[in-house]
């Protein structure tokens, strides 16, 4: 079956999901393959729990007409993902990626362009090349905007994944020390990232957003047509802005020449997110969302997805950032956190991820930054990465469960917690 063909089907039955517990009436069931499961053996589950029809690979479980096989159901899904985007040459796709703050990006960049109406964007974190094209298949109607997070961990990705989206436009948010064992150094991040910027300039798009307070982005960017944003120092941008306040929301304010300042009030935690501020703001800007609009998407927005979050539960008052961790948005919330004021601090970090043969320098320069930013605050570590390099006064903890053993007399302090996904800290907040 070609995917024409395919497309026929997903007109008539537009919902996919690739979950056998969750089939809504009507639905495509796409049968994907893990390392520890076969999609093509829940097909028959799926069919009977409400799905339509079954994309399946393995020809022996189609039994009726309402399988259909393909060679491969993640290319098929792929395939038909992006023969949806191109149906809807009106809609105006921007692609996001970067190290750092893609996804916080991501969420302002759309409650900025809702000013303007409807906006389809990534839910949570699905920016894989399964994520990705189940995003691009709930893209409706002919006109609007698309905001499309696209994550890597190994080169080539992001190029594979912008060949997916086709974007209009493309914003990296910054290039970091991350995914070092699937990148192999940090020129292999950057030129993984710059797929992005690669794809626009081949195939003749609009442009990018650029952060021109970013060195490296700006190297990358040679050539590029660009709506320049940055800091009140960085010349030659369209809009700039810098950070008022930050104790411990982020107030910050922006404006473009001979336009009067405008301030906000954020509930973002962190002056380094003045960064993913202003590019919400430059693209609000260039689409033309009026000032006062941009403004109150921004004052409105609330994380709550253990990015950037601030909470106050009573006992403690929570800086909580346990999505994601690399050295680079580990060294900007610990200084974040140093210019928080409180009587009394803690810092509860987690090991890094996929740092390969530069973990332990890595993790031995985060514990040199916390003791050089945050002289006399409690630290407590989680992690086999910290095991051997802890300083004395450093207390440790094999894993999340060791540390909820440890949190229940914590009181009055202001803690911030910060770790890689894999250590799951962000189950330690419903204990404080």
């Amino acid at each position: 079956m070609n995917v024409a063909e395919l497309y026929q089907i997903f007109r008539a039955h537009p919902v996919v999901t690739t979950d056998s517990r969750r089939c809504p009436q009507g639905s495509i069931f796409f049968a994907l393959k893990g390392e520890s499961f076969d999609g093509n053996q829940f097909a028959a589950k799926a069919l009977e729990q409400g799905c339509a029809v079954a994309v399946v690979d393995d020809p022996s479980v189609a039994v009726d007409k309402r399988y259909v096989v393909v060679p491969d159901v993640l290319e098929a899904l792929q395939r038909l993902a992006h023969h949806h985007r191109e149906q809807m040459p009106g809609k105006m796709i921007l692609q996001i990626t970067g190290t750092n703050g893609k996804t916080t990006t991501k969420e302002l960049v759309s409650t900025v362009l809702a000013q303007l109406g409807p906006v389809q964007y990534t839910q949570g974190n699905l920016n894989n090349h399964i994520g990705v094209p189940l995003t691009l298949l709930t893209l409706q109607d002919d006109n609007g905007f698309g905001v499309i997070e696209t994550g890597a961990n190994h080169p080539g990705e992001i190029a594979f994944l912008s060949k997916i989206v086709d974007p209009d436009m493309g914003l990296i948010t910054n290039v970091g020390r991350a995914h070092l064992q699937g990148f192999g150094s940090f020129e292999g991040v950057k030129r993984t990232k710059g797929e992005l910027y690669d794809y626009i300039r081949e195939e003749n798009k609009i442009g990018i957003f650029l952060n021109a307070s970013d060195e490296n982005l700006s190297q990358m960017a040679e050539g590029l047509g660009a709506v320049r944003y940055g800091l009140t120092d960085t010349p030659d941008v369209d809009v700039w802005g810098e950070v008022v306040d930050c104790n411990p929301f982020v107030r910050f304010r922006y404006r473009q020449s001979h336009i009067d300042w405008q301030t906000v009030q954020t509930h973002l935690i962190g002056a380094y997110n003045i960064h993913n501020l202003m590019a919400a703001v430059a693209v609000g800007v260039q689409f033309g969302v009026p000032f006062s609009c941009i403004n109150q998407a921004l004052a409105n927005y609330i994380p709550s997805n253990s990015r950037s979050e601030f909470r106050d539960t009573g006992r403690n008052h929570l800086i909580i950032d346990a999505y994601n961790a690399n050295p680079s948005s580990m060294a900007v919330a610990i200084d974040s956190f140093a210019a928080i004021e409180a009587e009394s601090k803690l810092v509860i970090l987690g090991e890094m991820r996929e740092l390969g043969e530069e973990s332990r320098q890595e993790h031995a320069q985060l514990l040199q930054c916390v003791a050089d930013r945050l002289p006399g605050c409690e630290v407590w570590l989680v992690g086999e990465a910290f095991r051997d390099i802890a300083p004395a006064a450093a207390r440790c903890f094999a894993d999340v469960e060791e540390v909820k053993a440890a949190v229940a007399d914590l009181h009055d302090r202001t803690i911030l917690i910060k770790g890689s996904n894999g250590n799951k800290l962000f189950q330690l907040p419903a204990l404080l």
